[in-house]
């Protein structure tokens, strides 16, 4: 499968498996049938509730850990620092991994009061250091946050995940990821509806 290279030398296939609105029983049916059909990269977040489903379906696979990339996300009542590590440590319990390959801010948003996104990235930037998650990025962020936590930090996300499809093509916003060197997912690449 074809792949994108990250800002960190680390390649993403191209084409992942989202599991969005599936509870863990249905996605431990049908990521089985999707990993057989060939996808490898597998895209699930704590907010979806079913990060033990996607676990208990890639381990019943019989798949190697090097055979397939997960990529989560951290969950929007989530973004202070002891919550962010330990909501972390979570999902990597849930999914039995040792390490994930890709942990996204999931929307650019502080839920508790007097926090930032720049402490939130700086959280995000403390997980990727602490060697247990292999790139760290964003979703749903547009150019103004993408420079405020750059900006702040000098660590540009590997990836920013974000609505583009037929009818919303975020041209400026791709433009701005090319020269910053972020990768550009899609989620909803077909639209909806």
């Amino acid at each position: 499968m074809r792949s994108f290279t990250m800002n960190n030398g680390l390649a993403i296939p191209a084409l992942g498996y989202g599991v969005f609105q599936m509870s863990s029983a249905e996605v431990a049916e049908h990521l089985p049938e999707a990993i057989d059909a060939g996808y490898r990269h597998i895209d699930t977040a704590q907010m979806y509730g079913n990060e033990a489903g996607v676990g208990r379906a890639l381990a019943a696979g019989g798949l190697p850990r090097e055979e397939f990339f997960v990529t989560s996300k951290l969950d929007n009542p989530n973004h202070r620092r002891p919550d962010a590590l330990s909501s972390f440590e979570r999902s990597l319990e849930a999914l039995g991994l040792e390490v994930l390959d890709l942990f996204l801010v999931h929307w650019p948003l502080a839920a508790s009061p007097g926090l930032s996104l720049v402490e939130t990235w700086e959280t995000m930037i403390e997980i990727l250091a602490g060697g247990r998650v292999r790139a760290i990025g964003v979703s749903n962020y547009q150019a103004g946050h993408l420079r405020t936590v750059i900006g702040a930090t000098g660590v540009t996300p590997s990836v920013n995940q974000i609505e583009i499809h037929p009818y919303l093509t975020q041209t400026a916003l791709r433009s701005l990821h090319r020269e910053l060197g972020v990768v550009t997912e899609s989620w909803s690449p077909l639209g909806r509806g």
